[in-house]
């Protein structure tokens, strides 16, 4: 009797334990599936937006008027954004694809400059026109060589989730049609890039100013990227420390460091192979009670900047959330506040250690800068603010618009009833760059029902 009811329990058990496997080998199927489908759809869709980019530049060629290349550029900035979102949604994370990312923006950039600007009284030049038709050049085969790989994908039956399996596990292999084929497309975009082709022409210094590119220090070592490591973030006693190099994809080349300190403390700081820059850094550790005030805090991050060659800073804002204060420096030069070149620095507010950094927009843009003189009176340019904001301070200062350019500015602060507005004025043109409500400080809800 036992051993049929032992027969019949196992029996039960192996039932439901195939039942359980199968169920389970479904739910993993149904979520392949449904990745593929998306993988599949925004490939398509890419293929069908540049092929919508391409026609669409072809189409601004024929115009002449306002009426009509206006709301056409304004088309081809629309459609290189989607494109953008649909290549961010493709398993190419591993796959360096950033030329071809900086391609579709350098299109998108063009189109959007001169779709906001009145082209009724500065039409296209013969140099911008040029311009435009290299574009349509460079997409017509970028468009080709994104349909070889779609049609190469639809009659092999290809699967976009034996892409992700490649890139991921580094086995992608000389068949891999999918990845051979967006590597040539990578191809074609960088040599685009190495033709200089910018959003105007004239504008790629502006437009893509990254001076860590550019460092002429001496490079250092494994070895010495974990000293600066330890220098920066204090920590001597580390017990275990990683550092890997950037990979090939990367616009420059640096070392991460991780540590875990003897107090339990982590730390991570990315440093730039030449000359060891601190690109960011963070400490993670438990931070008790405050013993140090804010000012006291920003003595100890203007000590640390000091200390490490951050120079032309100024403070622009603090703030102190829980236990931790956090400081934003930005530069100045000739009296005018430079935005391009900021600096964050977090201090635990229990004992004044810098416990994160980030310090890659200074390093990116810090330079001697040949400041221009305004071409409006400060006046004038206070006179095309709102009547309705009462303007409390102001002065001039460098910011970077949309397009990523560096313009000279007039910058107001006013209010506006209660709330507190800051406006930017460009200095050349009086147009109004920029409105920003600045935060009022945060309520307390404590003890609130």
């Amino acid at each position: 009797m036992l051993r049929v009811l032992a027969i019949v329990f196992l029996s039960l058990v192996a039932v439901g334990t195939g039942l359980w496997g199968y169920q389970e080998h479904r739910e993993k199927n149904a979520v392949l599936i449904n990745a593929e489908n998306s993988y599949q759809r925004a490939f398509h869709d890419l293929t069908y937006g540049v092929d919508k980019i391409h026609d669409q530049i072809g189409a601004t060629l024929a115009m002449n008027t306002r009426h009509s290349l206006s709301p056409a550029l304004a088309d081809v900035w629309r459609l290189t954004s989607e494109a953008h979102s649909n290549v961010g949604q493709l398993p190419l994370t591993l796959l360096p694809f950033n030329k071809t990312e900086e391609f579709l923006g350098n299109i998108g950039n063009f189109s959007y400059k001169a779709a906001v600007r009145d082209l009724e009284k500065e039409p296209l030049t013969d140099q911008e026109y040029n311009h435009l038709k290299n574009l349509y050049k460079q997409s017509a085969d970028i468009q080709n060589e994104l349909r070889k790989v779609q049609n190469m994908a639809l009659e092999n039956n290809l699967r976009w989730m034996d892409v992700e399996l490649a890139l991921a596990t580094e086995k992608e292999g000389g068949d891999n049609t999918i990845i051979d084929g967006f590597k040539t497309v990578e191809k074609k975009a960088e040599g685009f890039s190495e033709a200089n082709v910018s959003s105007l022409p004239g504008q790629a210094d502006q437009l893509n100013n990254n001076r860590l590119k550019d460092l002429k220090e001496a490079p250092i070592s494994k070895e010495e990227a974990v000293k600066k490591a330890k220098e920066f973030t204090k920590i001597d006693n580390a017990e275990q420390v990683k550092v890997t190099k950037s990979g090939k994809g990367s616009d420059f080349a640096f070392y991460s460091v991780n540590m875990k300190g003897g107090n339990g403390e982590e730390a991570s700081i990315d440093l730039t192979r030449e000359g060891g820059h601190p690109i960011w850094f963070i400490i993670n550790r438990e931070i008790k009670q405050p013993t140090i005030g804010l000012n006291e805090a920003n003595n100890k991050a203007v000590a640390f900047l000091k200390n490490h060659q951050f120079t032309d800073l100024e403070l622009d804002d603090s703030t102190q959330y829980d236990h931790i204060g956090v400081f934003t420096f930005v530069g100045k030069q000739d009296g005018v506040r430079i935005y391009p070149d900021a600096v964050k620095v977090k201090v635990a507010l229990d004992n004044g250690q810098i416990i994160g950094v980030t310090a890659n927009e200074y390093l990116e843009n810090h330079h001697e800068r040949k400041i221009a003189k305004p071409a409006i009176s400060e006046q004038k340019a206070q006179s095309l603010i709102n009547p309705k904001v009462k303007v409390e301070e102001k002065r001039l200062a460098i910011i970077q618009n949309e397009l990523n350019q560096e313009v000279l500015c007039y910058e107001f602060f006013g209010t506006l009833g209660e709330d507190t507005y800051r406006v930017l004025i460009n200095a050349k043109d009086g147009q109004e760059e920029q409105v920003e409500k600045l935060r009022n400080a945060e309520p307390v809800y404590d003890n609130v029902l």
